[in-house]
């Protein structure tokens, strides 16, 4: 049961790790098969969790994390819950930009269990750029794999120029505007 740390492992040659942690699987699997039928230049793992910690008996098998994804689902208090309960087992060093937060369902605000100012307060805390989608819908499934491939490939330091430190900070303030 061990906090999980950016930096406690060497990174692979080329390669780069997702963790997706969120109560519904489900989705989980839609969206990492959608990041898994991008075309890469870089070779793509993708780990799934409905919770943290992660097992330490496998520890010494799984490979260093570039990007933890947390998937929040607006329709469930369950699910903010969960998030907010694993957040204690990630290192601080983590929320330097490799961490954002995926807001599942905000096609369906009629249904909605979780405030939106908890979320926000949320990403404001931890220093991390929350993202809204619906992945039910295939096009925005996809565009929304798109876009987490491509802060995976920041965050895994396969971008000349641009650290995942400022691409956080450059994703948070242009919430703002």
């Amino acid at each position: 049961m061990a906090v999980l740390r950016p930096f406690d492992k060497l990174p692979g040659l080329n390669s780069a790790a997702l963790l997706l942690v969120g109560s519904d699987e489900g989705l989980q699997h839609k969206l990492a098969e959608a990041m898994l039928r991008e075309k890469n230049s870089f070779k793509i793992s993708i780990h799934l969790a409905t919770s943290l910690p992660l097992p330490s008996e496998r520890d010494h098998l799984r490979p260093r994390i570039d990007l933890i994804v947390f998937m929040i689902d607006i329709k469930s208090k369950y699910s903010l819950k969960n998030v907010k309960a694993s957040l204690a087992y990630v290192d601080a060093s983590f929320f330097l930009g490799k961490v954002c937060f995926l807001v599942t369902g905000v096609g369906r605000v009629n249904y909605c269990s979780v405030e939106m100012n908890a979320i926000w307060k949320l990403g404001d805390v931890y220093c991390s750029p929350v993202l809204f989608c619906e992945l039910e819908l295939e096009g925005i499934r996809v565009a929304t794999a798109r876009r987490l491939l491509r802060m995976l490939q920041i965050c895994a330091g396969h971008v000349p120029g641009v650290s995942a430190l400022f691409f956080s900070t450059l994703m948070r303030n242009s919430a703002y505007d």
